[in-house]
């Protein structure tokens, strides 16, 4: 037995060595290739067939080699053929998508139809994939089928190493699911791929569409390392291949349901700072819901071998109720409604020549009826009012073209067009009632200690005619020369965000120090300087509006050496060219950053024994990241931002101050503390003359060793480093004072509210000079009193694993890590900020001090185990743990010893009660223990076709913070909601089902 596992691998490692030089595998392909070993024989080839009528013949080599790249993705039957006739072959060879395939041959006989001395596995992979130089993991769709999963490519992504939930707060765009992040980075930062075309949202890069569950046939998880063929992401990749028809029909449906009895509850959440201390805030004990999910798939041939069709719908409907917080204390009746569907068309023109159609389309859709609620008896009465009711959409169409030009040139062409449409309305608003924000600052004495506030739940509008589009073309020319595969090709991306925006006015109450200015900068008076603000309390009439229609362009260019040195030296050397231009809404460049933007890539691969047993790997490159459509909102449409301050001394019946007294401003009126007071600025001015990408260097370096026939195991080490950083600027008065140093007059209430810069470096800025030019003003980060940008991330996965083998699977991977600096990103876990690129950070130097910390994402220490046992042939049982430390709980407040406002902020600066408080000095939240399990029961009276399953999530039913209220405010006014809890965990929830399969 010992001596034919050692002659298996021994050849499974030639085979890899002498094949992977032609062997490309990139990072978003949809395809893999088929290589391997033959005995060399006058006139004798390789010829592969799938099940979806793709036949592809090519010569064995001189030195006995063979490669078939660029395979769909499918089942195949391989043939090593001598004079025409088949001598040898093998049958059922699944591909996994941007990998290789080994598959030898011993010598041939001519009525062999086996081997001898080799067995090849139907679907069997090689133990060590030595072609590979990234950190990659594939999810297939018998995986998925088996493992107790929230149905989302978040949750599959979270199988990955280094890959963890990111805030609770953060939705996606399209679907208004829960994100990730990888390896540090935020969640904005990943990109979203569907068969290749780039889904990911154009508007702020919250997420991407994704397919109906039951369509998914693999998907690919990328958390570094990937080559020059694609970019924009520093974070990581999430990239689904679809299913797709074969020669066989076949078809089948599902249904779910997740009942309202079987669910736990999370505790309930109070306040616990400040005058309500130990007071209920949030009730989650009546909280209800339910889900049921039904989907079908059909596929199968419209001509054989030659046109395939496939097709799956997914409809899922989740209804309950929701009691909100005790400030705003509705009982929200709700339901959603998220349909989704995929077809796909095949058609192998000829042998040579492969078009694939595909169409992908997700809903989501809600609707609310709120009624009154008493938290003092827990009763709900009648109807108030209606919720904001949603519906957007987003729908895929995208055709590829193949073209195996020789059996060493093949050209890929894809195109792609997404069209997104956003639609809100609220029933019965009523626009005569103002939106009451900070209800518990209302003044007690007037109040009575209880808050006063009415119907209305619209802050913000968003325009009904909102709707946005993408396009992606790629073209991509492969060329086998000698011991070389060279690739290179363009990615172009454009997006067009149309009627994007939204309107809000509301009363915000607010409470301070009576002697403290409200604010410094701009001024507003302390509250104690007007009628009814002798204790602290005021309130200000707040107005917001956005509104453009605004596009991207995106282009790219690369070329990528896959140089196979040796018999043991894998060598992937490449290099990519990015461009990005972001547009205002009179289409006019605000962000032009189209110089060459070179991002290197290298990697190797180094089998160290010659026979796959240890493979020893490494990556260093760099990535750039586009600015999204959304930026344009705040930076370069003339948004409006403005408080207007008041003290009161009474309330009315709607929650409306009365007997206001206008608080001395540096205006006399409404203030903005980022000037954004609707004035749409110069394009030229929107941005620093000199800015740059954000980009980030990433090192890796890992090993792969096989224990033995049944076990691998492996580690790895991770560096990110992120070297630049697009956010904006606030500090006027510096550049002007800069200006005025330089001799020219400028004054700062002419200035843009903000300007996007490199935070941390030299910036140069363009301002309107009376003569109708422009003055030229660089500003170090020295003068504006800002650290360098700082995000580092290490991290050291080990991993152990035993790959299926017919009766069972399992992995077990854990990852130490640290992610620290001063900027998480583009977007703000711990405040929840959404603005990309133009969050609270940088704006002011005053409110980076301290800033050099644990950032949001750090997660200490994960543990995860997941696998799945053939209990007997009718039973199926699948087990899915994650254990994951908690994240760094922030604490901001007013700035220095004595606690001022010197920059209009207010508490937002990283001082706590007056004392330095870095990121992640507060502590952190509690440790997260998810076990999720699984059963499934096929019955062989119905031949395995039928199947009842039923999934667990959460057995523990364990529901923890995952993230708290980080404003502190002052030592004397203090915020009651500082480290109150925002989110818990999800508790355990029962998920039934029935599947057929024919």
């Amino acid at each position: 037995m010992k001596n034919s596992t050692s002659i298996r691998l021994s050849r499974i490692s030639l085979a890899l060595a002498l094949a992977l030089g032609s062997t490309v595998a990139i990072a978003q392909s949809t395809t893999g290739s088929i290589f391997g070993q033959a005995p060399v024989a006058e006139g004798e080839s390789v010829q592969v067939k799938s099940t979806s009528g793709v036949t592809r013949e090519v010569a064995v080599g001189s030195d006995g080699r063979y490669t078939v790249g660029s395979l769909p993705l499918g089942s195949y039957t391989v043939s090593l053929m001598q004079g025409g006739k088949v001598v040898d072959t093998r049958s059922d060879v699944g591909l996994r998508v941007g990998s290789g395939t080994e598959v030898s041959f011993a010598a041939a006989s001519g009525d062999a139809t086996s081997l001898s001395s080799v067995t090849v596995s139907a679907n069997a992979l090689p133990a060590i994939d030595v072609s590979s130089v990234d950190a990659r993991t594939v999810i297939t769709s018998q995986q998925l089928a088996k493992l107790p999963l929230a149905r989302s490519a978040e949750a599959i992504a979270l199988l990955a190493p280094g890959v963890v939930p990111g805030y609770s707060g953060f939705k996606s765009g399209t679907t208004g699911g829960s994100l990730v992040s990888f390896a540090g980075s935020s969640v904005t930062e990943n990109a979203y791929y569907l068969n290749g075309f780039n889904t990911t949202d154009p508007l702020s890069g919250f997420g991407g569409i994704s397919l109906p569950y039951g369509a998914i046939d693999q998907q690919e998880i990328l958390s570094g390392g990937y080559g020059a063929a694609y970019g924009r992401s520093d974070g990581g990749v999430i990239s689904q291949s679809g299913k797709r028809g074969t020669n066989e029909w076949h078809f089948g449906a599902q249904v779910q349901w997740t009942p309202a009895f079987a669910q736990g509850v999370s505790p309930s959440s109070y306040y616990v700072t400040g005058a309500n201390a130990g007071n209920l805030y949030r009730r989650y004990s009546d909280n209800k819901s339910w889900e049921t999910t039904e989907s079908a798939y059909v596929g199968g041939p419209l001509i054989k071998d030659k046109l395939f069709f496939f097709a799956a719908v997914e409809g899922d409907k989740k209804a309950g109720n929701s009691v909100g917080p005790a400030t705003s204390s509705y009982n929200t009746d709700y339901e959603y409604n998220n349909p989704k569907w995929y077809t796909k068309l095949d058609w192998n023109i000829n042998d040579n020549n492969i078009l694939e159609l595909t169409g992908a389309s997700t809903k989501t859709s809600y609707k609310g009826n709120e009624y009154d609620y008493d938290y003092a008896t827990n009763q709900t009465g009648d109807l108030n009012s209606f919720d904001t009711s949603t519906k957007n959409s987003a729908r895929v169409s995208i055709a590829k073209y193949t073209s195996y030009i020789t059996d060493d040139l093949t050209l890929t062409a894809m195109y792609g067009k997404q069209k997104m449409t956003y639609f809100s309305q609220t029933p019965g608003y009523d626009p005569s009632l103002e939106y009451i924000s900070g209800s518990e600052f209302e003044n007690p004495a007037i109040t009575g200690g209880n808050s006063i506030v009415n119907s209305q739940t619209v802050l913000t509008a968003n325009d009904p005619n909102h709707r946005a589009t993408s396009s992606n073309l790629r073209v991509d020319l492969a060329w086998k020369i000698g011991d070389h595969t060279i690739t290179g090709g363009i990615d172009n991306l454009n997006s067009h965000d149309v009627d994007d925006g939204e309107t809000g006015s509301a009363w915000i109450y607010g409470y301070g120090d009576p002697a403290t200015n409200i604010s410094d900068s701009p001024y507003v008076a302390a509250p104690s300087t007007g009628a009814g603000g002798q204790d602290g309390y005021y309130v200000s009439k707040y107005l917001y509006s956005t509104s453009a229609s605004v596009r991207v362009k995106q282009r790219a260019q690369y070329i990528e050496d896959s140089w196979q040195v040796d018999d043991r030296w894998l060598v992937k050397i490449g290099l990519r060219n990015d461009q990005f231009t972001n547009y205002n809404p009179s289409g006019e460049a605000f962000l032009r950053m189209t110089k060459p933007q070179w991002a290197p890539r290298l990697g190797f691969s180094w089998d160290v024994n010659g026979d796959s047993s240890l493979k020893v790997y490494a990556n260093a490159g760099r990535y750039y990241l586009a600015m999204p459509a959304s930026v344009a909102l705040r930076a370069a449409a003339g948004s409006l931002y403005t408080n207007e301050y008041y003290t009161y001394t009474g309330i009315d019946a709607n929650g409306n101050p009365t007997g206001l007294t206008q608080l001395a401003s540096s205006t006399g009126g409404a203030v903005s503390a980022n000037n954004e007071y609707g004035i749409p600025p110069d394009a030229k001015t929107v941005a620093s003359s000199n800015i740059k990408s954000e980009y980030q260097d990433e090192y890796m370096l890992g090993f792969t060793q096989q224990i033995n026939a049944d076990y691998v195991w492996g580690m790895k080490g991770q560096v990110r480093k992120l070297r630049n950083i697009l956010d904006d600027i606030c500090d006027t008065t510096t550049i002007a004072s800069k200006a005025q140093s330089l001799g020219y007059d400028v004054d700062a209430s002419t200035l843009n509210g903000c300007y996007l810069s490199n935070p941390g470096r030299s910036n140069t800025y363009r301002i309107v000079n009376p003569a109708g030019g422009y003055y030229s003003v660089s500003v170090s980060a020295a003068d504006f009193g800002m650290p360098s940008a700082k995000r580092s991330y290490y991290g050291l996965e080990t991993f152990l694993e035993h790959p299926f083998d017919g009766k069972w699977q399992a992995k077990i991977d854990y990852v130490y890590s640290k992610s620290y600096g001063n900027t998480e990103g583009q977007v703000r876990s711990d405040i929840g900020q959404t603005d990309v690129s133009a969050t609270v950070d940088w704006d002011f130097g005053k409110l980076m001090e301290n800033s050099n910390g644990l950032l949001s994402n750090d997660r200490t220490h994960q543990l995860k185990i997941y696998g799945s046992w053939q209990a007997a042939p009718e039973w199926m049982l699948s087990g899915n743990i994650a254990l994951m430390s908690g994240t760094p709980k922030t604490c901001i407040g007013y700035y220095g010893a004595d606690e001022s406002n010197p920059v209009g902020y207010g508490s937002y600066y990283h001082y706590c009660g007056g004392v330095a408080s870095a990121p992640g000095d507060a502590g952190r939240q509690p440790w997260q223990h998810i076990i999720s399990v699984s059963a499934e029961y096929r019955p062989m009276w119905a031949d395995q076709k039928l199947g009842f399953n039923v999934m667990v999530y959460n057995l523990l039913n364990e529901s923890v913070p995952t993230s708290t209220y980080a404003i502190y405010g002052s030592s004397k006014a203090l915020n009651t909601n500082y480290d109150r809890i925002n989110y818990f965990s999800t508790p355990r929830y029962v998920r039934f089902g029935i599947n057929y399969d024919f």
